[in-house]
């Protein structure tokens, strides 16, 4: 039986990494990964650079593109004729894009001297995992027992599935079925509206979709900032995007023409029909397989692993990481549980603030947050204040043509510590890592407003919004 120091199961962000520093700690190191890419080839990075994070951001930057070279490049004087769109080629380079980061991933378990466990581990008890390797044509395999001092589990998550909306990856979709469309489809309905309905269905609608998105609440984006979700759902609806609020979707059958999907706006039911439709109800963990019950392993009722502060749960020696066990479903937060979780076996200082974990949606323009919202401050009774400052009013915005959107800052009315910051614009996403590191050294908004910023850059409308929370921007 072989014996390792730590056992991963599971190789996407929070798995992989995991395993990559617990071999850079000294400690011999094993990570079971079942997941099968192209042609049934084992592929590391789990659903985020799979069929997730990364070829999706791939997708979304071919038909931004794509739609930019249609609608705006005559105002800045570029003359185009007889653009096509290529969807072969469009999909060939995602594919490549991932092949090349999976690959990526294989090399550095390689330089770290990982052991890659290529099949499906599952819990024992007493510290064992059973590795059932994967089956090659028509040979038998046998299921190896490898023992462990520390296992750490990183499943990941799932698509959550509804039985009235059954999805056969063909006209009926979820997300890895919505990324290798052969054509782009007339018309496309996205059932939720959440960060996975959102993108996906921006870039189908970019791409010349005819894109319905039906939520069933009432409130559109409800974690997010109410300033800046009332300004994404009039920026998006401008796109071409028919956001459908308190919308409920009681089934969808398909045919080989189309899909018919039922629905109740409030005002009784009808149907719609639509080429294809997109399932993008959120996401479960992935914990079928991995023999929780027969271990006493704990789990809550909606299926995640019970796991403390450190990421231990109930059996000794045994952690779990990412999107199975409680917090935000995000690629990062899995990756730094990961290292915290394998600094903690090797006996290193090891921490994780939830508190500074940035969120972003990669529409365009992008959403990015970290931190409180206004709507959660005013429900706890927090009183704070706020600076927001428009991307209108700023140079480097207007000389690129991406003025919408705007920056909010937000800090403790006391003492002036920043509570939460929110932007919506172009390129927010790499924006909100300042407002990240800012709250990670527990700054206010005094700091970042007698922090210089560069002349003309998007990150001045940060600095402006900090100095708005003393009502002395400078540009507006």
């Amino acid at each position: 039986m072989d014996h390792y120091d730590v056992v991963v199961i599971g190789g996407g962000p929070g798995g992989y990494v995991a395993a990559i520093r617990c071999a850079q700690l000294g400690l011999e190191t094993a990570c079971i990964d079942k997941w099968l890419g192209p042609d049934d080839k084992p592929s590391l990075g789990g659903t985020c650079l799979n069929v997730g994070c990364i070829p999706s951001k791939a997708l979304l930057d071919s038909s931004h593109h794509y739609h930019r070279l249609q609608h705006e490049f005559d105002n800045h004087g570029i003359k185009t004729t007889g653009v096509s769109l290529d969807i072969e080629q469009m999909l060939a380079r995602k594919d490549e894009i991932t092949q090349s980061l999976t690959g990526g991933v294989a090399a550095l378990f390689a330089k770290n001297k990982v052991t890659w466990l290529q099949g499906h581990g599952k819990l024992l008890g007493e510290n064992k995992v059973e590795f059932t390797p994967h089956v090659k044509g028509k040979k038998k395999v046998k299921a190896e027992v490898v023992e462990a001092d520390n296992i750490i589990i990183a499943t990941g998550s799932v698509a959550a599935t509804v039985d009235s909306l059954p999805v056969d990856n063909k006209r009926i979709v979820d997300s890895t079925g919505a990324l290798n469309f052969s054509e782009v489809p007339k018309s496309l309905a996205v059932i939720g509206g959440g960060v996975i309905g959102l993108e996906l269905g921006s870039v189908w609608s970019r791409l010349g979709a005819d894109v319905s998105v039906l939520i069933r609440r009432d409130e559109f984006l409800p974690a997010v900032d109410r300033h800046l979700a009332t300004a994404a759902l009039k920026e998006l609806t401008s796109q071409g995007l028919d956001i459908r609020l308190g919308t409920k979707t009681i089934s969808a059958k398909a045919s080989s023409r189309h899909v018919t999907v039922t629905i109740d706006d409030g005002k009784g039911e009808s149907q719609l029909k639509f080429d294809k439709v997109l399932v993008a109800t959120g996401r479960s963990p992935n914990t079928d397989g991995l023999n929780a019950a027969e271990v006493g392993l704990e789990m809550d009722e909606r299926g995640f692993i019970v796991a403390d502060e450190m990421c231990r749960t109930n059996l000794p020696g045994v952690y779990a990481v990412g999107d199975v066990v409680r917090g935000p479903m995000l690629a990062h937060k899995a990756s730094e549980e990961g290292v915290a979780v394998a600094e903690h076996i090797a006996g290193e200082p090891s921490h994780i603030n939830y508190a500074t974990i940035p969120w972003v949606i990669y529409t365009w323009p992008e959403i990015a947050w970290v931190g409180k919202t206004s709507q959660e401050l005013e429900k706890s009774g927090v009183d704070f204040k706020e600076g927001v400052f428009p991307f209108a009013a700023n140079g480097r915005a207007r000389a690129s043509g991406d003025l919408s959107g705007m920056v909010k800052v937000i800090s403790d009315a006391k003492d002036d510590t920043i509570l939460g910051v929110h932007i919506i614009g172009a390129n927010a996403s790499e924006m909100i890592a300042e407002a990240v590191l800012a709250m990670e050294f527990s700054a206010s908004s005094e700091d970042l407003a007698r922090t210089i910023h560069a002349h003309p850059t998007l990150s001045e409308a940060l600095h402006e919004a900090a100095l708005g929370v003393e009502k002395r921007s400078l540009h507006i």
